[in-house]
C-alpha cells in the first residue's frame, strides 16, 4: 500500500487538514499541550507550550552545527525554536501535504528556511540514509502511528551511533476503568490516535530497537491542565465545529476532552534514549 492510500495517514491528514486548523486559530501555533510548574503556576498557554517545547529541546542536548529529525513536525513552530536556541539544522516530516506547505512558509518568515525545512515523509518508512541524523525528536506525534516499534526502528536506522532522542507523548496510565475505556475510545475514534501506549511498552521497544540510557519521566501533573483549556477554547468556536463535524459531534466532542483531562487514565511522559 501506497503512503497516499493508507487509511492510517488519511485519518491523520484530516484531521490536521480540517479540525487541526481550529485547533490552531484558538490555540496559538504550537499545536501541542502546555507545561505548569505546580498548581500555582497561572501561566498562559503561550508560556506553557513554549515550556515543554523548551524541555523537549533540553532533553535533545543538540548541538550547533548538528543535523536534527523532527518526527511529525506539524507546522514547525517547535522546530524553529530548536533551531533557534541550539542553532541546528532541522529536516521536518509529516504526512500532511498542507502542513509541510505551511510549516515552509513560516520558517521562511522567520528567515530560517537554510536551516528549517520540511517534507512530505512516512516515519515508518523514512527517505534517508542510514546515521544521517545527530538526534531526532518526536513531539506528540507518536500516538498518531500505526507501529511505534517501527517509528522507533527507523529512527535508530536513521540516527547515528550515540544520537539523541526525545519523545513527547500522550499516553495511557493502567488500569483502565469502564469509564476511561469510552472516554479513550472516543479520543482514539475523533483525532485519528492509532493507540495510547503505556511507559512498559516504551521501555521494551526501545531496548529492542538499541536505544540505552532510557530516561522516562511521567509528567502528567505538569500538562493535564492543558485539555480543560482546551476544551474552553473549543467552546468558543462551537458553531465552526459544529459546521465541519456537525452540532452533536461538536457538543460530544468538547466534552470528551473535558473528560480526557479528568481520568486517571489519561497520562503524558517525556522521554530521552541514546543510539546505541
Amino acid at each position: 500500500m501506497t503512503l497516499g492510500q493508507s487509511p492510517a495517514h488519511s485519518d491523520v491528514r484530516n484531521v490536521y487538514d480540517g479540525f487541526g486548523r481550529i485547533y490552531g486559530s484558538v490555540w496559538g501555533p504550537n499545536i501541542h499541550y502546555g507545561y505548569w510548574e505546580n498548581e500555582a503556576d497561572d501561566s498562559s498557554v503561550e508560556v506553557a507550550t513554549d515550556r515543554l517545547t523548551d524541555l523537549m529541546i533540553s532533553g535533545l542536548a543538540a548541538q550547533a552545527g548538528q543535523r536534527v529529525l523532527d518526527i511529525g513536525c506539524g507546522i514547525g513552530y517547535p522546530a524553529q525554536r530548536l533551531v533557534r536556541t541550539c542553532d541546528v539544522n532541522v529536516v521536518g516530516i509529516s504526512v500532511s501535504h498542507i502542513q509541510v506547505e505551511e510549516a515552509t512558509e513560516l520558517a521562511a518568515e522567520a528567515g530560517l528556511a537554510d536551516r528549517a525545512t520540511f517534507q512530505f515523509a512516512d516515519a515508518m518508512d523514512m527517505p534517508f540514509p542510514d546515521g544521517s541524523f545527530d538526534a531526532a525528536w518526536a513531539f506528540e506525534s507518536m500516538w498518531h502511528m500505526p507501529d511505534r516499534a517501527q517509528v522507533l526502528s527507523e529512527a535508530a536506522r536513521v540516527l547515528r551511533p550515540g544520537g539523541r532522542l526525545a519523545i513527547a507523548d500522550v499516553i495511557q496510565r493502567d488500569p483502565v476503568s469502564p469509564e476511561g475505556r469510552v472516554v479513550l475510545d472516543h479520543i482514539s475514534e475523533n483525532y485519528a490516535v492509532r493507540s495510547l501506549g503505556t511507559v512498559d511498552e516504551y521501555r521494551v521497544a526501545l531496548a529492542a530497537n538499541g536505544f540505552v540510557d532510557v530516561e522516562i519521566r511521567d509528567i502528567t501533573d505538569n500538562v493535564i491542565r492543558t485539555l480543560g483549556l482546551m476544551a474552553d477554547a473549543f467552546d468558543t468556536v462551537r458553531d465552526k465545529l459544529a459546521d465541519l463535524v456537525g452540532e452533536e459531534h461538536a457538543e460530544s466532542l468538547i466534552h470528551n476532552v473535558r473528560r480526557f483531562g479528568a481520568i486517571p487514565e489519561s497520562g503524558y511522559l517525556f522521554l530521552t534514549a541514546v543510539r546505541a
